[in-house]
């Protein structure tokens, strides 16, 4: 299907010339804008992370010869965003970025990588000097790229009941980078969190991130979440419930991850309820997981390891078909501006132990904010991944609830991964329920240090509430 590339390139390098760079994206209420026109942006998007010829996670956007193989086909999709989960801030992305702009496409960038992230393990010893620098530093990189949406502090650090200590850590990572971003005077670019969609506390977490001063907070709350399975339904799939509950929600939201594959081909179905009225007043639509076939069989193409060919599934072509005749809505989409900030949860132990009182930053990190960060250090640089023992201090000190060593990747809640360098520490799509036995014995073999990359190295289906899966089976099974 090269024919499809080189038309689209052609099409492209033909009105280059004559296109203005994309307009910056901004926070309104609970929604995104276009900063120069005024009109609602809704995220149509692909979680995109292809892997390299080893089959190893790889920053897609410093090869050009990956994203121009692929941007065509991103394109033919009508997608205005995509996600990248993984980064190298030491390389050039200026030809892919260009690349990008040049195809109407925006920027969802992670700025974690597997030796740079929040631990849940030992969450305030991560948080150190070296996470600073390699979050600023990527700040620095992607900042001047106006069709660079919103930064993703981490994804997944909150993956089940017992890991709710690390949002103390979470909550301060972010803070710091939007501090950056002001110190060094950069244009408003929105920094936000990517959650898994756990029932007994994504509530809670929202708020967190959304609640106390207002330079604390997080600018937008994004949800991984596979509820919606075959030909499901607004209330079957549990849509109405989060629309509901996030109605009085201040901040943006939306779908980081979508695309549940119990049902398959899949049909895509919610794409009709993501870009509705039912759910305009709340959601800002969202990304479908993921663009690469892989052994978790989540892809729309697939391609071959090292090759420039692609070959479009049938997941593919029905995504198209649904986001073809699938029109935003009109107008602002019922958006809110009146919506407050979030009250505090209460500490519940068991159930929700982050503290309202964050750390400060690392010391050694405080001339970032009037120096700059400084050389970006690149996926090679140093670890954050400090322990008790092997911190530079030797004592991290530790605040409110933290505690080293209680925050783990568990056998439910993270999907084994098809990078044994990365996956084997992300946090994957999670629930309270278990997931496959696959999941939990790659999971259990684990060393949990990082908690912040995506599913792009997935290899198994992602734990779900048991109660949805059977009802999105059957309902599946009944319609095809």
């Amino acid at each position: 299907m090269k024919f499809l590339a080189t038309a689209i390139l052609a099409a492209a390098a033909t009105a280059v010339s004559s296109v203005a760079a994309l307009n910056p994206i901004e926070v309104k209420g609970n929604a995104f804008f276009d900063s120069v026109t005024g009109e609602r942006f809704y995220i149509r998007g692909v979680d995109y992370q292809p892997p390299d010829a080893n089959g190893d996670t790889a920053d897609p956007l410093k090869d050009y010869d990956v994203c121009s193989r692929d941007v065509p086909y991103l394109k033919n999709l009508g997608l205005n965003t995509i996600r990248v989960y993984h980064v190298d801030n030491s390389a050039d992305h200026s030809e892919c970025m260009q690349l990008l702009e040049d195809n109407d496409i925006y920027l969802v960038l992670d700025v974690a990588t597997a030796d740079q992230s929040i631990s849940r393990d030992y969450p305030m010893y991560s948080y150190n000097y070296v996470l600073a620098q390699h979050n600023f530093a990527t700040i620095d990189v992607f900042q001047n790229y106006t069709n660079l949406l919103a930064f993703v502090a981490a994804n997944e650090v909150v993956n089940d009941v017992n890991s709710t200590n690390t949002a103390t850590v979470l909550k301060a990572v972010i803070r710091d980078m939007r501090a950056y971003i002001k110190a060094m005077d950069y244009r408003s670019i929105p920094v936000g969190y990517a959650a898994a969609d756990v029932e007994e506390n994504r509530y809670q977490l929202a708020h967190y991130l959304n609640c106390g001063d207002e330079d604390t907070r997080a600018e937008f709350f994004a949800i991984n979440d596979y509820s919606w399975c075959g030909s499901s339904s607004f209330s079957v799939s549990g849509y109405s419930t989060k629309v509901k509950n996030f109605s009085n929600y201040s901040l943006p939201i939306f779908f980081s991850e979508f695309g549940c594959n119990l049902v398959q081909p899949r049909p895509f179905t919610e794409v009709a309820s993501i870009y509705s009225t039912q759910m305009s007043s709340v959601f800002s639509g969202g990304l479908v997981y993921e663009y690469v076939q892989e052994v978790n069989d989540y892809g729309l193409v697939n391609v071959t390891a090292g090759s420039d060919e692609v070959t479009v599934l049938t997941d593919y072509n029905n995504l198209k078909a649904m986001l073809a005749k699938t029109d935003d809505p009109s107008g602002t989409g019922n958006y809110k501006t009146s919506n407050k900030a979030s009250e505090c949860p209460d500490y519940v132990a068991g159930l929700w132990e982050a503290s309202n009182t964050l750390p400060d930053l690392p010391e050694e990190a405080s001339a970032y904010m009037t120096d700059g960060a400084g050389t970006p250090l690149g996926t090679d640089g140093p670890s954050n991944q400090w322990t008790p023992a092997n911190s530079d201090d030797g004592d991290a000190s530790l605040t409110g609830s933290q505690s080293a060593g209680t925050s783990s990747a568990r056998s439910g809640s993270s999907s084994a991964g098809s990078s044994s360098a990365i996956a084997t520490t992300t946090g994957g799509s999670s629930s309270s329920s278990s997931a496959s036995s696959a999941a939990s014995s790659a999971a259990t073999s684990s060393s949990a240090a990082n908690a912040n990359l995506g599913h792009a190295q997935s290899a198994v289906s992602f734990a779900m509430p048991a109660a949805a899966v059977v009802v999105c089976f059957i309902f599946g099974l009944a319609v095809f």
